[in-house]
């Protein structure tokens, strides 16, 4: 487990940290800071009213609930979104509206939910060939599933 620093913002006061629903879950469930109205089509970047600090060597990755998505069409943009361990302005979640009615996102609401995660560094080196395999340059739907 890591401990991910949280300063609350003015806006903030009042609502729940990030918590866990349940001792399998995943995901910690983030709540709005907001009320709006999200039209049938429209997006949002919603306020959470916090900015973290993630340790060097981690992530946090930002993922819609499975509930609103299945009963409402909403879900995040971007997903999964990553939160970088440099950033620290306030953490907002760009919620979209997939449905055909308005969602009322209320303040307090569950809206989303982060998933902390290891980061595995990568760096490129460029090559004239690449080893042959089974798919080889085969692309979507390319293995027949």
């Amino acid at each position: 487990m890591i401990e991910i620093a949280l300063k609350r913002l003015p806006h903030g006061e009042g609502l729940p940290l990030p918590a866990y629903a349940s001792d399998g879950a995943a995901g910690l469930d983030v709540v709005a800071a907001e009320s709006l109205t999200l039209a049938p089509g429209a997006r949002h970047a919603v306020a959470t009213g916090f900015a973290i600090a993630i340790p060097s060597g981690y992530e946090v990755q930002v993922r819609p609930r499975s509930g609103l998505a299945l009963k409402h069409g909403i879900t995040c943009l971007n997903t999964p979104g990553t939160i970088d361990n440099d950033y620290r302005g306030e953490v907002k979640v760009i919620l979209a509206n997939l449905g055909d009615r308005p969602f009322e996102v209320v303040r307090g609401e569950r809206i989303a939910q982060f998933v902390p995660a290891p980061v595995l560094k990568a760096r490129f080196s460029e090559t004239d060939a690449l080893a042959d395999t089974y798919r080889g340059s085969g692309g979507f739907g390319s293995t027949g599933q």
